[in-house]
């Protein structure tokens, strides 16, 4: 599997709890925080998810 670089962006401030635990699952907890992932289909649909608060790239 490739690997992808995420990065957050924008604040879990005021979302729903699914969107905090989701950015949590994904190793984010602050903003500007970048973590390697691989990008494996549950992955993806997590990025899917909370794609407003975040920026992807591949690494």
């Amino acid at each position: 599997m490739a690997k992808i670089k995420i990065t957050q962006t924008g604040s879990p401030i005021r979302r729903d709890k699914t969107q905090r635990a989701t950015l949590v699952g994904l190793g984010l907890n602050k903003m500007h925080r970048t973590v390697e992932v691989e990008g494996t289909p549950e992955v993806l649909g997590q990025v899917r998810k909370v794609q407003h608060l975040l920026s992807v790239e591949n690494a």
